[in-house]
C-alpha cells in the first residue's frame, strides 16, 4: 500500500516472528517459482539491485531477496507514482515471488527498507517483444470483467455514503457523523488496492496523520476521525474538510474505468488486502480514535474474498489443493469476524478486543495470508 499508510516499527516489531516464519516456510517454493527467466530484485538497507532492466512485456515474474536489517517492500510504478504490483512485509533474510502482468513501457523497481518513504528506485524498460503468447483463458478476461464492475459498483456505494457523512458534519451533528464513519468506508476498503493504484487519490483521503510526508496537509477520513473522536469538535475546517473528502472520492469514481486490472494484479491485490489487515488492522492504528478497525478488516476479507471467488475457476483447475484451502480459510476468518458483530450491524469497537484475541486475529489472517500469496501464480496462462 501507499508509503503514507505504513505501519510503525512498534507494529512491524509485534508482527516480526510471524511474517518472518510465513516468508520462512514460502522460501523454498519461491526459489523454485521465477526460475530462469525471473528478474532478481536483491533488497539491501541501501540499495536496490535489479538483475535486469530491461525485460519483454507480459508475464514477469520478479524474484525478491531481502539482504537488509529491515522489513522492506517492492514496487513496481509506472508513470506518476501509478502502482503496477506491490509486495509488503518481507522481513530481513527472506524471499518474495511477485507474479504480475505488465505492458511495455518505462518503470520504476522501488525497495521501501523499513517500508517507508519513496524507496530506492531503479529505472526499468518493458519492452513490446516477447510476452504472453498464449491466448488468454476466456474465464480470466471475465473475471477481471467482473471486478472492473465491482470495483465500480464499490466507488458509486461510497460516494452517497460519505456525501451522509458529510452532510452531519456540515450540520453539526456529532453522533451521527460518528455513527456514519465506519459504512462510509467499506467500498474503499473493499478495493483499496484499486483506489491506490491511481497514486494521487489514496495521500488526500487516507493517510493517517504520523504517515505524512514533509508539506503534506493533512486531510481525508482520519483527519476528521480525529476531530469527532479525540477533540469532539466539528468546526468550519472540518465542513470543508468534508466537502474536499467527498470531492476526492468522486474523483477516484470516475477513475475506475481506467484502472490497470488483469488476473494477476486482482490476485496480487487480494493479497495486498490481507497484508493491510495484519499492518494496519491488527495493530488498532487504522483506525486508533474510533476503533473502528474491525468494519475495515471485515471489508478488507470481504474485497479479497471477492477477488478469489472471481479467479476460482481457473485457480480451482490448475491447484486443486489451493483452492480447498483457500475456501477453509476464508471460511475461518469470515467465522471469527462474525462472533464480534453486534445487533446493531456494527463490530466490537477494537479496543474492547484483548490481546490474546488479537493474536488470535493475528494467526487467522496468517494462514490465509499464506496460501492467498500463491493465488496469482495459479492464475498465469501458460
Amino acid at each position: 500500500m501507499s508509503a503514507r499508510r505504513r505501519s510503525t516499527a512498534a507494529a512491524l516489531l509485534s508482527l516480526a516472528v510471524a511474517t518472518a516464519a510465513l516468508a520462512g516456510c514460502a522460501s523454498k517454493k519461491d526459489d523454485k517459482a521465477g526460475g530462469a527467466d525471473a528478474v532478481k530484485v536483491n533488497a539491501t538497507d541501501t540499495a536496490c539491485e535489479v538483475s535486469r532492466t530491461s525485460f519483454p512485456s507480459g508475464h514477469v515474474v520478479l524474484d525478491i531477496s531481502n539482504k537488509g536489517s529491515k522489513t522492506t517492500e517492492v514496487y513496481v510504478y509506472a508513470a506518476g507514482d501509478k502502482i503496477v504490483t506491490e509486495r509488503e512485509n518481507i522481513g530481513p533474510g527472506t524471499k518474495a515471488t511477485i507474479n504480475a502482468e505488465i505492458k511495455a513501457g518505462s518503470y520504476e523497481i522501488a525497495c521501501k527498507p523499513g517500508m517507508v518513504g519513496d524507496g530506492i528506485r531503479q529505472k526499468i524498460t518493458v519492452t513490446g517483444e516477447g510476452g504472453s503468447a498464449a491466448p488468454a483463458d476466456p474465464r480470466l478476461a471475465a473475471a477481471v470483467d467482473a471486478y472492473r464492475a465491482y470495483a465500480q459498483q464499490q466507488a458509486d456505494a461510497t460516494v452517497p455514503a460519505v456525501e451522509a457523512f458529510a452532510a452531519a458534519i456540515r450540520g453539526g451533528d456529532l453522533e451521527k457523523a460518528k455513527s456514519l464513519y465506519a459504512p462510509s468506508r467499506t467500498g474503499w476498503e473493499r478495493t483499496e488496492p484499486v483506489a491506490e493504484s491511481f497514486g494521487d487519490v489514496d495521500p488526500k483521503t487516507d493517510t493517517r496523520e504520523d504517515k505524512l510526508e514533509q508539506g503534506q496537509e493533512w486531510t481525508g477520513w482520519h483527519r476528521l476521525e480525529k476531530a469527532l473522536w479525540a477533540d469532539a469538535k466539528i468546526g468550519d475546517d472540518e465542513k470543508k474538510l468534508a466537502d474536499q473528502l467527498v470531492a476526492d472520492l468522486k474523483d477516484w469514481q470516475k477513475k475506475i474505468p481506467a484502472a490497470e486490472i488483469t488476473a494477476t494484479s486482482m490476485a496480487n491485490g487480494a493479497k495486498e488486502l490481507l497484508d493491510e489487515v495484519a499492518t494496519n488492522k491488527i495493530t488498532g492504528e487504522e483506525d486508533r480514535y474510533s476503533h473502528t478497525d474491525l468494519a475495515d478488516f471485515h471489508a478488507n476479507v470481504e474485497g479479497a474474498q471477492k477477488a478469489y471467488e472471481l479467479l476460482k475457476p481457473v485457480a480451482a483447475e490448475k491447484d486443486p489443493e489451493l483452492a480447498r484451502t483457500l475456501d477453509s480459510e476464508f471460511a475461518a476468518i469470515n467465522a471469527l469476524l462474525a462472533k464480534y458483530r453486534q445487533t446493531d450491524g456494527a463490530f466490537t469497537p477494537y479496543d474492547r478486543v484483548t490481546e490474546a484475541e488479537r493474536k488470535t486475529f493475528s494467526d487467522a489472517v496468517n494462514s490465509l495470508g499464506e496460501p492467498l500469496s500463491k493465488l496469482a501464480a495459479a492464475v498465469v496462462v501458460k
